[in-house]
């Protein structure tokens, strides 16, 4: 009796608590997925993520209802996510609640949730090849290994297959986004999702083909889109964003064919604007980026742009601070180009960050690679200079001829660098040297330019066949 009144004042509780107008009932569910979709637009970044806009075309009925918004991307950051109504009136929904399903259907998770409960085992008997079917109880599904209660018995690794009676509702088929809305209207109305997702890439390859005397090239430049997040991107309008963003570290819960010929200079594909401190490039028409894709478009095709080649070799700050009896023997000269990104050069857009590969026909007229660097954003007007490798031909040898401490914290250091060229023709060798302190070059067969307050370079003119000696005295303070 005492347990029957309890019970009737709990629901009289309810009912006074309850807001008026409130019915009990089962909130109606509605489901959209891509056959909805009426329009996608992606913007990449070069940082790995990638912004959708996912517009699709809804039934709602008036009041509170569950939709179901499928098809999204597998790496989608849920808090990133919002929805807006399309239509003329934006208050014609309300969002009370959003949710990111992702406890997707697996067979781990489908014995997981099965733990504690019946299902059948179906077996084939060899001796009389039919199907036998028995009921079993799972007990355990630890480290994937499922132990099964077979009448009064327990076994485990049962070699049959496993059959359930049902889909258990928590479970889903692929990540599902789920809104609880109080919609004001009976109405089919356009919306757009919003969302960020991990898992999708870009980057900018270049490929610079060099002329026979290594003095003009061509250039074209690919965009690689690399798409890993989940979700395949239909007819998508589609935009890149070149720049280095700043983003906050989550801990999350869950060669292109370089044979090519002269080139002229092709109408872009890509409409590059300013936007805030990066740059956009938008493609000028829709495409299609497919999960587990690496997609490759067209950028820029620039003929006959101006190249400057350099031979470097570098010194280290180190050579000045010890004495050193042995001269350093057959020391690299490195081997750079440098170009201009200008527009009377047919090029002047902004280069994103990405790879320079670099070509060259070879005797028989065969296209070979020659090297192969990273270039960094490169804003419109300014130089490219990338290392390609190291010169064959192009020898050097360094040899400490001075080295003397005239005070406690004052050393005078003179050093003779020979330079050998075993080409076929003259070349200028820019030597770099690196130093520390307060620094003054006493003496010098060369002429020097003192490039900043750490390094000073030297021009040194050196004859085919030839060699020529770089002499010059540093003093250092420190």
């Amino acid at each position: 009796m005492i347990k029957k009144n309890l019970v009737l004042l709990v629901l009289l509780v309810l009912l006074v608590i309850m807001p008026v107008g409130y019915t009990v009932h089962a909130v109606e569910q509605r489901s959209t997925g891509i056959e909805d979709q009426t329009g996608m637009e992606v913007t990449v970044y070069n940082s790995n993520i990638g912004l959708v806009k996912d517009r699709r075309q809804i039934k709602l009925q008036k009041g509170i209802q569950e939709l179901k918004f499928m098809d999204v991307a597998v790496q989608i950051i849920p808090t990133s996510v919002s929805i807006k109504p399309l239509s003329n009136n934006p208050d014609s929904f309300t969002i009370l609640e959003q949710n990111y399903e992702y406890d997707l259907l697996s067979p781990r998770k489908l014995l997981d949730k099965y733990v504690g409960k019946e299902l059948k085992l179906i077996t084939r008997n060899p001796y009389t090849d039919k199907e036998e079917i028995v009921t079993a109880t799972l007990l355990s599904n630890n480290e994937g290994t499922p132990v099964y209660k077979i009448g009064n018995e327990i076994t485990f690794n049962h070699p049959g297959r496993v059959i359930f009676p049902e889909v258990p509702e928590s479970l889903i088929s692929k990540p599902t986004l789920l809104w609880l809305l109080d919609s004001r209207t009976s109405s089919s109305q356009k919306i757009e999702a919003l969302y960020l997702t991990n898992g999708i890439n870009w980057r900018a390859d270049y490929i610079l083909v060099l002329n026979d005397k290594d003095t003009s090239s061509n250039v074209s430049g690919w965009v690689t889109i690399d798409n890993k997040s989940g979700a395949t991107y239909n007819n998508a309008s589609l935009k890149l964003v070149a720049g280095d963003i700043n983003r906050v570290r989550e801990e999350r819960r869950m060669e292109m064919d370089a044979g090519m010929a002269p080139m002229a200079k092709a109408a872009p594909q890509f409409k590059e604007e300013t936007f805030f401190e990066y740059h956009i490039y938008t493609l000028d028409r829709k495409a299609t980026v497919k999960q587990n894709q690496t997609k490759q478009i067209s950028l820029l095709n620039a003929p006959d742009v101006p190249v400057n080649k350099q031979f470097i070799y570098q010194g280290r700050d180190y050579y000045y601070r010890n004495y050193y009896g042995e001269p350093f023997q057959n020391e690299k000269v490195g081997v750079f180009i440098e170009i201009a990104n200008k527009s009377e050069h047919n090029l002047g857009m902004p280069l994103p960050k990405g790879t320079l590969r670099m070509y060259k026909h070879d005797p028989d007229g065969s296209l070979q690679f020659i090297g192969e660097n990273s270039i960094q954003h490169t804003p419109k007007d300014e130089k490219i200079k990338v290392k390609i490798g190291d010169a064959f031909d192009v020898v050097a040898t360094r040899k400490q001829m001075h080295w003397e401490k005239v005070a406690k914290n004052i050393n005078e250091v003179a050093y003779e660098i020979s330079l050998r060229n075993h080409k076929k023709e003259d070349i200028v060798v820019k030597v770099i040297e690196r130093l520390f302190g307060d620094w003054k070059v006493l003496e010098s067969s060369n002429s020097y330019k003192k490039e900043d307050s750490t390094t000073v370079s030297f021009d040194v003119p050196v004859k085919k066949d030839g060699e020529t000696k770089l002499v010059y005295k540093v003093r250092i303070k420190y």
